[in-house]
C-alpha cells in the first residue's frame, strides 16, 4: 500500500473503481440463479427504493445510461410481470410501478445483496468503514460540482 501522497493519489481512482467491479460481480454471480443482470437487479432496486414512481428519464438518469438503453431493460422487465408503466398526471410521461412480482423479486435480491454484502464488509471495522465512506462522500462531493455545467 503506499504512503507518500503522490502514490496515494495515483492509487485511489483505480481501488476505488476495481473494487466497484469486484463488488458487483459478486453481487452478479449471487444473483444468476435468479436469472438477473446487474441492469436488471439494478433497475429493481432503483424502483424500489425511489421515494415516488420514477419515469423512465429519472431511471436512466439514476442508471446514468441512455434512453434507448433503459426502454429495452424496460420492456424486458415489464415482459417478465415485474414492472408496470402507467399514465401519470402529465400523460405524456408514464411511470414505472413494480408489480406484485416485483416486489417479492425485489425482497429475494434485497435478502441477497445483503448476505453478500454483510460478507464483503465482515473483515472490516466500523470506523475503518466510517472513516472509507467519509472521504467517499467528499471526493463524491468534488466530484458533481466538477460536472455542473460550466457557464
Amino acid at each position: 500500500m503506499p504512503t507518500d501522497s503522490h502514490a496515494l493519489h495515483l492509487a485511489f481512482g483505480p481501488a476505488v473503481a476495481q473494487l466497484a467491479r469486484q463488488w458487483r460481480r459478486v453481487i452478479d454471480r449471487q444473483l444468476q440463479p435468479l436469472g438477473l443482470t446487474e441492469a436488471t437487479w439494478l433497475s429493481l432496486l432503483h424502483l424500489s427504493r425511489a421515494p415516488a414512481p420514477l419515469r423512465q428519464k429519472e431511471l436512466a438518469f439514476s442508471l446514468s445510461l441512455d434512453s434507448s438503453s433503459v426502454v429495452r431493460l424496460l420492456d424486458a422487465l415489464e415482459g417478465a410481470g415485474y414492472i408496470e408503466r402507467l399514465e401519470a398526471m402529465d400523460r405524456r410521461a408514464k411511470t414505472i410501478h413494480l408489480t406484485a412480482p416485483g416486489r417479492a423479486l425485489v425482497e429475494q435480491v434485497e435478502g441477497i445483496v445483503a448476505e453478500a454484502r454483510a460478507r464483503m464488509l465482515a473483515e472490516v471495522a466500523d470506523a475503518e468503514l466510517a472513516a472509507a465512506l467519509a472521504v467517499l462522500t467528499k471526493v463524491s462531493a468534488t466530484l458533481a460540482t466538477l460536472l455542473e455545467p460550466q457557464p
